[in-house]
């Protein structure tokens, strides 16, 4: 290991931040965890994921300010901390640290679901044990390796998402069907309307569509190693409600018009189903490798994500200082082996439940997110109260529809939380949470706080003594 002077690089360029973002945004949510919200909500989870997204952009608009003006390794973290208080910081910085971990467990559980369709009698842990090791390994290279893998890795994910899209409205048009499905995009309001569950049904689904855009918030963690953050960062957060209607609105729109919903099943990603159903196996498999390669990638950007949280948290004394010991390469060794820990409690889980894991894993991972996007929102609000007017005139990345469209984004947010309850499969997820932030305040007032103490005790005394002998 490396001395303090060694600290995090400045490796990472515009199209490394922005596919990063991509790499957490489009993964495990669209290509595996969309089975789930279209069963919820059926065609109208179109809807949700339009409403969820727009919801997403501000939280995002919300950090992009705050990144721009003062990048750190931190990100959020930080912000709350110096914002909303000690408390808050480190709550939200474990929060997203523990959304990370809860993500890629659902992420490698999907990793081998999607290995099952080349190799069903082979047990799903056995790919999990080999995908933890090459992420292990990865993520152990300078930062600007880990962006130029993901760079294409991602470039893989979007012209396979497009080429399906071109693919799939080829055979719209050409009104071409397989093994008796009915193919056309009246499948979107024929098989029972478009607000198939009723309104209850489509409110119900935003618990799973809101899993989908988690890890987005990981641009702002990227601007403590990004090369120009007053650049870079505006640039990825402004793309993301492209991203939004052709990745998410576009594609599943394309999915429910080749094939009726409710044949949509979680038995293997939707996308891969769809080509399979229709008698298309060439094209089944290619998208099975593209879904593994997201899956992976996903699991990337949420490791890197994660262990640049905890080096932050542990610059602000919120973790135990060995977290801040880089290797030659500035990479945080040891917060990325926690992580690598962490998913061995995947293939435990794999092993015991494989049947019922996702969507508890999902449900749990989506009340992580929510909680840290509504703790951005908040933070953002707060800063932008105690500046003047001149300060706000100076921010060069500024959040739009303030203050009014980062209200209706909390509220929206706490909405999320509160839906967990009403499904018996969901409900898991806010005790799980409950306790997860009860056991956050203990650690801080019997750990943090008195850490955090020491510190301004022992330059006060200097200060205090000469006052002393003066007197």
């Amino acid at each position: 290991m490396s001395t303090e002077k060694t600290t995090l690089q400045r490796g990472l360029r515009s199209r490394h931040i922005r596919f990063i973002a991509l790499g957490s945004a489009i993964g495990t949510g669209l290509f595996y965890g969309s089975s789930e919200a279209i069963q919820a909500g059926g065609p109208a989870v179109l809807l949700a994921y339009l409403i969820g997204g727009g919801a997403v952009f501000l939280v995002l608009r919300s950090l992009g300010e705050m990144a721009v003006n003062h990048p750190t390794a931190g990100s959020f973290g930080e912000y709350a901390t110096r914002h909303l208080g000690r408390l808050a910081g480190f709550t939200t910085g474990w929060t997203f640290a523990f959304e990370m971990v809860i993500v890629c467990i659902a992420d490698i559980t999907a990793l081998g679901v999607y290995m099952g369709f080349w190799f069903p009698d082979v047990p799903r842990w056995i790919w999990l044990l080999a995908a933890i090791g090459v992420i292990g390994i990865l993520n152990l290279f300078p930062v600007k390796v880990f962006g130029e893998l993901e760079f294409w890795l991602s470039l893989v994910k979007i012209v396979a998402i497009c080429a399906m899209i071109v693919a799939g409205l080829a055979l719209l048009v050409l009104g071409i069907g397989g093994g008796g499905t009915h193919v056309g995009v009246s499948n979107l309001w024929d098989n029972g309307g478009f607000f198939a569950h009723g309104v209850q049904g489509f409110v119900l689904s935003f618990a799973v569509v809101m899993f989908a855009f988690g890890g987005t918030e990981i641009i702002g963690v990227t601007a403590g190693e990004a090369e120009n953050p007053e650049k870079t960062i505006p640039s990825a957060v402004n793309s993301i409600p492209l991203r939004i209607v052709l990745f998410y609105v576009l594609t599943l729109a394309v999915i429910m018009s080749l094939n009726p919903w409710q044949e949509i099943g979680s038995d293997a990603s939707p996308f891969v189903q769809i080509f399979a159903g229709l008698g298309i196996k060439s094209a089944a498999a290619v998208l099975n490798v593209v879904v593994v390669a997201a899956a992976l990638s996903a699991i990337n950007s949420d490791i890197f994500a994660a262990g640049r949280v905890m080096y932050g948290m542990a610059e602000r004394r919120q973790a135990p200082s060995v977290m801040r010991r880089l290797s030659r390469n500035g990479v945080p060794t040891l917060t990325v082996g926690i992580m690598i820990g962490s998913l061995l409690l995947g293939v435990v889980l794999n092993y015991l439940i494989p049947d019922r894991v996702f969507l508890i894993i999902s449900s749990i991972a989506t009340f992580a997110t929510v909680w840290v996007w509504l703790m951005i929102l908040a933070t953002q609000y707060a800063a932008r109260r105690k500046m003047s007017r001149e300060e706000v005139a100076g921010l060069a990345y500024k959040v739009p529809f303030w203050p009014y469209g980062q209200i209706v984004a909390m509220v929206f947010m706490a909405a999320v939380l509160v839906l967990l309850a009403f499904s018996a499969s969901t409900r898991i997820a806010l005790i799980v949470g409950a306790v997860w932030l009860a056991l956050l305040s203990v650690v801080h007032f019997l750990w943090v706080r008195p850490r955090s103490a020491a510190p301004a005790a022992a330059e006060n005394a200097p200060a205090e003594a000469r006052e002393n002998a003066g007197a």
